[in-house]
């Protein structure tokens, strides 16, 4: 077979159970920081909270999202850290005001303080996404076993201070260590009490894989399947992607000529080509959802392939 067998789980989460694996679930993010890497800044202001979060939230919404995941501090390196009090003062609100306009709404909260994501659980978030894999609160696994929510366990190799000094990876040492450390991250979850169905799997692109160190763990992303568990892709926007094209050789032009340039014209007109490739390969090989800034063309590229993955089965995909 061409294509990984997407395997099929149900995810149960906090109120609800989500079916993954006939289609491709799209998560929204929605960053109520002024410093994410990407559009810190965008959806967040003190003056506007939280109506300008709460749009955006609508908008992915009515653009087909099925979850929309709400982060309040950034991980970007040099970052400014939060305490908990003020990370739940910028999501909070946010989180009730959407439930009270949308009660339908799938929520996910970014965080990896513990107290934050007892308090977003309680205000009506269904997931707790945790970058750090419960590794950073010692108080994380048991707390998300006590409120019966989804987890989402992702790798990150060091902290974001750490990323510019990491000793430089092999491409065949990518794969080993995120399985190897993934798997010692689950067993104290599941040892702290939380159930196997409501643990989702995410590689961790880009924290603490440099560069091209992420292309080996997304060339071979179906061998997280060894660990049984389903699997989220969050590429959108990396910074791998886009450095691929700025050294491209082919954008060198002979001399005295124009060249062309793989970057576009734009500030960000190269970043929904280059994750909507990164996308398309993660669901062939065998994504269960992808976290993602841009959700209209996430969800076309998860239309396609959706169907290439239907196909390999002999079977007719859904609309």
């Amino acid at each position: 077979m061409p294509f990984t067998a997407r395997t099929h789980h149900d995810w149960h989460l906090r109120t609800r159970t989500l079916s993954l694996g006939r289609r491709t679930l799209i998560m929204g993010i929605l960053n109520v920081t002024p410093d994410s890497f990407s559009d810190g800044g965008h959806f967040y202001a003190p003056e506007h909270a939280p109506e300008r979060a709460l749009e955006q939230a609508k908008k992915m919404l009515d653009e087909a999202a099925d979850i929309i995941d709400i982060g309040g501090e950034s991980t970007r390196p040099n970052a400014t850290p939060l305490t908990p009090g003020e990370e739940q003062s910028r999501i909070l609100p946010v989180i009730e005001s959407l439930l009270q306009q949308r009660p339908e709404t799938v929520l996910s909260v970014d965080t990896f303080h513990a107290s934050t994501a007892r308090h977003a659980i309680e205000a009506g978030a269904e997931i707790v996404n945790d970058v750090s894999g419960h590794l950073w609160d010692p108080d994380m696994s048991t707390t998300c076993a006590q409120l019966g929510c989804g987890a989402i366990l992702m790798h990150t190799r060091g902290r974001p201070q750490d990323w510019p000094t990491l000793p430089t990876l092999a491409p065949n040492e990518v794969l080993p260590l995120v399985l190897t450390e993934l798997g010692i991250r689950l067993e104290a979850a599941v040892t702290a009490g939380i159930q196997r169905n409501k643990i989702v799997l995410d590689p961790g692109f880009g924290f603490g894989k440099i560069l091209d160190e992420n292309y080996p763990l997304l060339a071979h992303l179906d061998a997280l399947h060894a660990l049984g568990f389903p699997i989220l892709a969050g590429v959108s926007r990396k910074s791998f992607l886009t450095r691929a094209l700025a050294t491209d050789t082919r954008t060198t032009a002979e001399p005295g000529a124009p060249g062309p340039s793989l970057l576009g014209t734009g500030d960000s007109s190269h970043q929904l080509p280059t994750t909507t490739v990164a996308n398309t390969a993660a669901i062939l090989s065998g994504a269960h959802i992808l976290r993602v800034h841009d959700v209209p063309p996430a969800r076309a590229a998860a239309a396609i392939a959706d169907r290439i993955l239907g196909s390999a089965r002999g079977e007719i995909s859904p609309s």
